[in-house]
């Protein structure tokens, strides 16, 4: 091995980001996989044989909720992978604190898109790390703010036609059709994708 191939190899690692040894992704999201992929971490995914409750109890705060939701979604698959480091997070629109999460079946996105559109509105996604093993665990959450524009019948019933509106919070992607549905955002735009990076990297500093 030459000097100069060495140093490359080295500096290749040094760029590495700061990630548990044992990370295993607690989703069903593509999404979610291929933000983490793309900021260079290394995980095995487990999707989570979670089903998220049809209501919340009126007193529990959004960001809690989602926090909870994450929560379990790990616990969910802790039992087969003890030594492992579980990421998991949950993401929910919210307005006038009440929750929107993914649509049941395309009368709901309607129903979902027709609250939000032409509304200000947030996206809060919270995220757990959870060690089964020792019980360590660690959880946070992100909040973006999404000003939506307002769409005809047509637009709206043309995007329900797509079938996108499936598996998102909100019933809509900002990374599929954002130009039709969002004027502007405060925020991580991660975040409203569905896993905020930059709390993501926050996190995985601080856990040892």
């Amino acid at each position: 091995m030459t000097f100069q191939h060495f140093r490359s190899e080295r500096e290749k690692v040094a760029q590495l980001p700061i990630q548990p040894d044992r990370l295993v992704l607690a989703s069903s999201s593509p999404r979610r996989a291929e933000l983490l992929r793309e900021a260079g971490y290394r995980f095995r995914v487990v999707e989570p044989p979670f089903a998220e409750p049809d209501e919340r109890h009126p007193h529990v705060e959004p960001a809690a909720y989602a926090k909870s939701l994450a929560y379990f979604k790990a616990r969910s698959i802790a039992d087969d992978q003890p030594e492992d480091t579980i990421l998991a997070a949950d993401t929910i629109s919210v307005l006038d604190n009440e929750i929107f999460g993914k649509p049941a079946d395309r009368d709901d996105a309607r129903r979902i898109l027709s609250r939000l559109c032409g509304t200000c509105h947030h996206v809060i996604t919270g995220v757990v790390l959870l060690h089964p093993e020792t019980d360590q665990r660690l959880m946070g959450h992100a909040v973006s703010t999404i000003y939506m524009r307002r769409l005809e019948s047509d637009q709206l019933e043309s995007y329900l036609d797509t079938g996108q509106w499936q598996g998102k919070a909100g019933a809509y992607g900002i990374q599929d059709h954002g130009d039709a549905f969002v004027e502007r955002y405060d925020g991580s735009f991660s975040n409203v994708v569905g896993l905020p990076m930059e709390l993501i990297r926050d996190m995985f500093a601080q856990w040892r």
